[in-house]
């Protein structure tokens, strides 16, 4: 049993995934990086990463948190769960959370998961994230076997 918003919650799926920056780096710059750019990242997403100095490990950072998000599903990636349909943001202290979208958001409310929470790290050369799917405690959740 975890927490989530404060009460009691229950975890439906973990998922973590590591990248390589570079990695994404070249996809970015690739002759086809703003097809993936736009194919794997919000608006939102874009506008924060670009707004760093060095974006690339902004971007590997949320690449990492979606795949992460992905196995957390018990899914990787589907017709439901999809790049955009995991979303990262970050609050007013700067801590990072998922919000989920279309497909994805109505998948999560059907497995009873009521939110997420995810970790992301990089270093010079790595992006880490890692994401729990969660259910309040007490919920109707079914861990996920729908």
């Amino acid at each position: 049993m975890g927490v989530f918003a404060g009460k009691p919650a229950l975890v439906l799926g973990l998922g973590v995934d590591l990248i390589e920056i570079e990695r994404i780096k070249g996809a970015l710059e690739a002759k086809s990086g703003r097809r993936f750019e736009q194919r794997v990242y919000t608006e939102g997403e874009i506008a924060y990463c670009r707004s760093k100095a060095d974006p690339y490990p902004h971007f590997a950072a949320r690449f990492a948190a979606k795949e992460a998000a992905m196995k957390a599903f018990g899914s990787g990636w589907t017709a439901e769960v999809f790049w955009k349909g995991i979303e990262v943001w970050n609050n007013e202290k700067g801590k990072p959370f998922l919000k989920f979208n279309g497909k994805t958001a109505e998948l999560a409310k059907n497995i009873g998961a009521g939110g997420a929470e995810v970790s992301l790290a990089h270093d010079r050369s790595q992006a880490v994230a890692v994401a729990l799917l969660l259910a309040p405690a007490g919920g109707n959740s079914d861990s996920g076997q729908k």
